[in-house]
């Protein structure tokens, strides 16, 4: 019996991903949320405004994604139809503690420093002290200027200036008209001029960081989730 030749994966186009996450191959898995973790990340942080519940939104939303990947017909690209279920998934989350804030009538929590504080001690590769003092106070004042958009500004704004996505790239994940996009952009970067100098823009690049051990831990996390609920194939041996 011959053995089965490896699939040089970072050449596969997105159908041919989705059909090897149909056919269970962990490998598969692992290159596809590895190339949009960070996307996910910062949609739904956008949304949710907290680390930790963004995070567990995007496992949830590639478990769902996978579970389904069956009905991906290639008329999006796998990484919009990604970002759409992301989105979904955090909006979700987001009506649902709504719900529970009614129905407790508790005060509002604020969240931000707390994501401030974890994001800052794991995700930023610094290199100077005082560089990296700089940066992170930077990142601090550019994140909660954008956390105190309005959430159809924060998120058009993140997937526009953050994440570089295109107009029509976003109206799609969003299910938007273009125009809507164009105007909600406008809106959100004339809010924040009125709060930021303009050298701060240059920054909007490293914001949100969610790579590194970041990145890999998710992708493990998805992998391992993955493979529990169905028995994965590994990729074959060369």
């Amino acid at each position: 019996m011959t053995a089965q030749t490896r699939p040089d994966y970072e050449s596969l186009d997105d159908a041919s991903l989705a059909r090897l996450i149909a056919a269970r191959d962990a490998e598969a898995v692992r290159l596809v949320t590895q190339r949009n973790s960070q996307r996910l990340f910062r949609a739904a942080w956008s949304i949710l405004k907290d680390r930790a519940e963004a995070e567990d939104a995007v496992q949830s939303a590639y478990l769902r994604a996978f579970a389904a990947i069956g009905g991906f017909e290639g008329r999006s690209a796998l990484s919009t139809w990604l970002t759409r279920i992301a989105i979904n998934e955090a909006l979700g989350r987001a009506r649902a503690a709504k719900r529970r804030r009614a129905q407790l009538d508790a005060a509002s929590v604020a969240i931000l420093d707390d994501y401030r504080e974890k994001l800052m001690r794991g995700s930023i590769e610094g290199t100077a002290p005082d560089a990296e003092l700089a940066r992170t106070q930077l990142r601090g004042l550019l994140e909660q200027a954008i956390a105190g958009l309005p959430d159809d500004f924060r998120l058009v704004f993140v997937l526009r200036e953050v994440e570089g996505l295109s107009v029509e790239e976003t109206a799609e994940a969003l299910d938007l008209v273009p125009a809507t996009v164009k105007t909600r952009h406008l809106r959100a970067r004339r809010r924040l001029r009125r709060a930021l100098a303009p050298e701060v823009g240059a920054a909007l690049d490293g914001a949100f960081p969610f790579a590194g051990a970041d990145c890999g831990a998710m992708t493990e996390r998805v992998v391992a989730a993955w493979c529990a609920q169905r028995v994965c194939i590994p990729p074959p041996n060369s």
